[in-house]
């Protein structure tokens, strides 16, 4: 009895199907035939194309921006996992900061952000370099401060054992906020940094950017809480710059709407 043509079908795709799954698996770009049409394999092309590269630092920086594109296309466990094929701990680092940050222009659940940063966190864990791990968790808290997540930062920031690094990740969370006009959470942000410096920095640098957005009442506020007489004179006189900027511009505008 001959065989069915559907049997024969079936047999041929179990003796196949493993190795166009290896192709796959391996991101081999000269299999891959991909059109312009079709970004996922364009994606995974590129990949394989980024293993190929023999200067350790240019393979790692194209990992780095290709690890950025899946994570704006919402493939973050694939973004993730271009973490491994990094060698160099700062560019892992970076690339957690790459992913972060599109993590806040996907629109998720606040649920979904915490599985997501879970998993960015666990990426983190991995880094064996004190510094790079410093770093890393300080993008993190930043991310999460991008995509809204304030709690999630500021826990972020608190679990970070060096003081001078926690400060900062504080301050550059801070920034982020102030960035989105968010004045308060900026404010608590500040708030947790124990040292004096540090706080007046983070004060002064908030400052500037509430009054780039010509949010000049929270500006001046947050210069007001400058404990440094010069820096706050400083920051103060930048507020007033930039409220006279706006004053002439809207003067400008009023003037041409009145001819």
């Amino acid at each position: 009895m001959k065989p069915s043509r559907i049997v024969i079908y079936v047999i041929a795709f179990a003796v196949l199907a493993p190795a166009a799954f290896a192709q796959e698996s391996e991101y081999d770009p000269d299999a891959a035939l991909c059109g312009i049409d079709n970004r996922g394999c364009v994606l995974r092309m590129l990949r394989g194309y980024a293993k190929k590269i023999e200067q350790d630092s240019w393979r790692d920086q194209t990992f780095r921006e290709l690890a950025k594109s899946y994570a704006a296309d919402g493939h973050i466990d694939v973004a993730i996992s271009i973490i491994e094929d990094i060698g160099t701990p700062d560019t892992k680092a970076m690339t957690i900061r790459g992913i972060a940050m599109e993590l806040g222009n996907l629109g998720y659940t606040q649920e979904k952000l915490n599985e997501e940063f879970a998993k960015l966190r666990s990426a983190a864990e991995k880094i064996e370099h004190p510094p790079s791990y410093a770093i890393a968790l300080t993008y993190i808290a930043m991310g999460q401060a991008f995509a809204g997540d304030n709690d999630g930062a500021w826990t972020t920031a608190a679990s970070m054992e060096n003081d001078a690094l926690r400060y900062k990740a504080y301050a550059e969370t801070a920034e982020i906020q102030a960035e989105a006009g968010n004045f308060d959470a900026a404010m608590k942000s500040i708030a947790y940094i124990d040292d004096e410096a540090f706080r007046n920095k983070a004060y002064n640098i908030v400052s500037k950017l509430l009054a780039n957005q010509n949010l000049f009442e929270q500006s001046y506020k947050s210069a007001l809480k400058i404990t440094n007489a010069y820096k706050k004179a400083q920051s103060i006189q930048y507020m007033l710059d930039r409220q006279k900027d706006a004053m002439d511009a809207q003067n400008q505008e009023n003037e041409a709407a009145a001819k």
